[in-house]
Parts: structure tokens; sequence; C-alpha cells
């Protein structure tokens, strides 16, 4: 899978609220309103990520968690951090 250029990453953040680009790599922090509601969050989100293939790095501290994607075997963003992005906010109902 090919790296997105620079304009093309732009073009995606543009349709994704809340995300932004940290060097080669595509980060969210969400706050839920309870720890456990995160924690619920990162569940469905972890099935979906198991059932494409491609895993997000996250950390969770109290009720504020944190997505960081980016596709480590091409050295950056592509389309699967894009599509997984989109459905990190809808799993976690964002």
């Amino acid at each position: 899978m090919a790296l997105l250029t620079d304009d093309q990453i732009n073009a995606a953040l543009a349709e994704l609220p809340g995300w932004t680009r940290a060097g080669d790599s595509l980060r969210r922090a969400v706050t839920f309103d309870t720890f456990l509601d995160g924690v619920d969050a990162v569940r469905r989100i972890a099935e979906h990520a198991e059932s494409v293939d491609h895993h997000p790095d996250i950390d969770i501290r109290w009720r504020t968690v944190t997505f960081v994607l980016s596709t480590h075997s091409e050295g950056g963003i592509t389309e699967k951090d894009v599509a997984l992005a989109r459905a990190i906010d809808s799993q976690a109902g964002i």
C-alpha cells in the first residue's frame, strides 16, 4: 500500500474533525464521560482493528483515550490509517 501524499493527508484530515497529523501518523484524543465508557470504546475499536488486521496505538489515561495511527510496514500514513480513523470515530460514537 502506497504512502499518502501531503495533499491527500490534508484532504483526509479535512473530513476527519478532531484528527491531526503528528509526523508520520494520525492522532486523536477522545475524552469519554467515564473511564468505563472509554474502555468499552477501546474494546469495540480493538475488535474492528483485529478484523481488518490494522492496529492503532492506544493510550488510556483515566477518561481520555488517545489513538495514533501509522502503517509501520510502509513507514507512514496510508489509506488504511484514514479508514481506521473513520472506523474509530464510528465505534467511539463520535
